[in-house]
């Protein structure tokens, strides 16, 4: 399934890996969007009409996503690489004012974005995700961090048998009653919105999947969120198990320019649980950014004492 109907492109990215993306729209302004680890678009699907309104979208298929090809380098694919990949097709658009949008590790993307390449961007909006090691704070436990040495392990060995289990597992219809015990509101996803996610998942190469889950372990953007000189809108969901909503607050506390938006009973994917609310937000920032408003609301005037 493809996310978006607007032309397809390719470019190299610097070791050779050929990277898809597409572009649809226009105005004054870019809005690239930054996928989450083994997304391929699914979670921007009730913001895209919003950002037509607006202006261009950019969409990226991350390398070893999507339409895009597999890795050429080994190792673990660290964010900076993910960034990197966008420098190639910023110069084919010619982008030269853009927000970047970043999902769960497209937050660490984009953050990453702003500090490698800067000129075109003009703000950021991070949604559900953190600004360094996603799983240090997964669940609250550092369970998940204590594994990934194994299952990246597993999944170097496991060869053609592992995808073809992977592929099996992910695609069971098992995978999206597990994840509304915990991982997404049961009332308000869809089932047609969680199936485009594990449509791609499914034919995700689980190495891949491991590689960049390390590498997103091993980032941090703890050491320039003060210096980040563009507005900001942070978005994070209250019942967010994925990327508590406190690195949310966290982020908007230490950045010079940051609005935050906690969004009650929402989870690691709010803009397809509360569209509407998320959709607004988004619309009334790259309004900001345009017209060269601060991200924050300004205080209101104070009330003259009555005569």
């Amino acid at each position: 399934m493809k996310p978006f109907e607007g032309t397809e492109h390719r470019v190299s990215a610097i070791d050779g890996t050929g990277l898809y993306y597409t572009v649809e729209g226009e105005g004054p302004i870019d809005f690239l969007l930054c996928d989450g680890l083994g997304c391929d678009g699914f979670i921007w699907r009730y913001l895209r009409p919003t950002l037509l309104k607006q202006g261009r979208i950019i969409h990226l298929h991350m390398r070893g996503h999507g339409q895009s090809d597999p890795p050429r380098s080994r190792g673990p694919l660290h964010i900076a690489r993910f960034a990197d990949d966008w420098r190639p097709v910023l110069d084919a658009v010619g982008s030269r004012k853009a927000i970047a949008l970043g999902h769960s590790m497209g937050v660490q993307v984009a953050l990453e974005l702003w500090h490698r390449h800067p000129d075109p961007i003009a703000g950021l909006v991070l949604i559900c995700g953190s600004y360094q090691n996603p799983a240090a704070t997964f669940h609250e436990g550092g369970g998940l961090q204590r594994l990934l040495p194994m299952l990246e392990r597993a999944t170097r060995v496991g060869g053609r048998t592992l995808r073809r289990v992977w592929r099996r597992l992910v695609a069971l219809p098992l995978a999206y009653h597990v994840a509304k015990v915990g991982e997404i509101h049961p009332d308000l996803m869809r089932r047609e919105d969680f199936d485009a996610y594990i449509d791609h998942l499914s034919r995700m190469d689980p190495h891949v999947f491991m590689r960049a889950l390390k590498g997103a372990a091993r980032h941090s953007a703890d050491g320039y969120l003060d210096r980040i000189d563009v507005p900001v809108l942070i978005v994070g969901g209250t019942e967010d198990t994925f990327t508590p909503g406190r690195l949310s607050d966290e982020m908007a506390r230490r950045m010079p320019d940051a609005k935050l938006v906690m969004v009650e009973e929402g989870t690691h994917t709010v803009p397809l649980e509360h569209a509407s609310l998320v959709n607004l937000e988004v619309a009334h920032f790259a309004e900001r950014v345009l017209t060269g408003r601060p991200a924050r609301d300004p205080a209101p005037p104070p009330v003259a004492d009555a005569v």
